[in-house]
């Protein structure tokens, strides 16, 4: 067995064995999957593998570097080979590349109903930190009385990565950076300050906010919840329960899980899919 990097000529068969393995896991399940057609994880890996910021080995498993704290996958492994140890390897190899490249931590999110890979990564060191919900349904299109929710600028930067250090002990200053390129990222502000900002909310994006109002109003300011569906960790009680009472309903259960620097968040969040 050979680890390599990915090249951009991978993308398409990479792209092909995520749809697929996504598919078959899901559906067999009962769940629909993560991505509606082969197109979707095709454009996304294209997309991961000729950014500098993440890097790939074929097979396939990607690491985001754009933080002091990595985040791992997708992870996905041909259905012909399953089961032979390669995504152990597709693992180890990220892993190597962290430790060689001094990243503080790694973090990934687990579909909550594949009990292999939650053994897997149990096994490779990595702790549950959060249980999860994937949320999906119509934009509730809800203000939140005192938080006005904007589109984010470049000079919001500083001002996101303090909520998000005040959350997290870290700031997520490479994908705050990336979504507002993109015109995708919000911010929210309280008494004349921003108290909350996300880059987008759904599959892709991450939220932080100093208190839920925060998060409830850049959640009932979105137009809709891109991907799948944003992720909400389920111990947040008064969160879940307005989503739930607003009419979003529960698409899967996932979870949230680290291995190295990990600090217990001291306000609301949603989490990516990359962490």
């Amino acid at each position: 067995m050979t680890i390599r990097e990915a090249t951009p000529a991978d993308a398409e068969i990479c792209g092909r064995i995520c749809y697929d393995a996504f598919k078959a896991i899901s559906e067999a399940h009962g769940f629909a999957p993560d991505f509606p057609a082969p197109e979707v994880p095709t454009g996304l890996l294209t997309r991961m593998i000729a950014d500098p910021k993440f890097y790939g080995v074929v097979g396939s498993n990607f690491l985001d570097e754009r933080n002091m704290i990595a985040g791992v996958g997708p992870i996905t492994v041909d259905r012909a080979v399953q089961n032979r140890a390669v995504g152990r390897r597709l693992m180890d190899a990220v892993h190597d590349r962290a430790a060689a490249n001094n990243f503080a931590g790694v973090r990934l999110i687990q579909a909550g109903f594949h009990t292999r890979s939650l053994a897997l990564y149990a096994k490779l060191g990595y702790d549950v930190r959060e249980h999860l919900a994937c949320m999906q349904g119509t934009a509730i299109n809800i203000a939140i009385e005192g938080h006005v929710v904007r589109p984010a600028v470049e000079a919001d930067i500083e001002a996101c990565n303090h909520v998000c250090r005040q959350v997290h002990g870290h700031d997520r200053a490479g994908e705050s950076r990336d979504a507002i390129a993109r015109g995708n990222a919000t911010v929210v502000e309280h008494d004349g300050r921003v108290t909350g900002y996300a880059t987008i909310v759904g599959f892709f994006g991450h939220a932080v906010g100093e208190t839920n109002a925060d998060v409830k109003a850049l959640i009932g300011a979105a137009k809709e919840f891109a991907g799948p569906g944003f992720l909400l960790p389920t111990r947040n009680g008064e969160l879940f329960r307005w989503c739930l009472t607003n009419g979003l309903r529960v698409m899967q259960p996932m979870t949230l899980m680290s291995r190295g620097l990990y600090n217990e968040p001291t306000g609301a969040f949603l989490p990516s899919i990359l962490y």
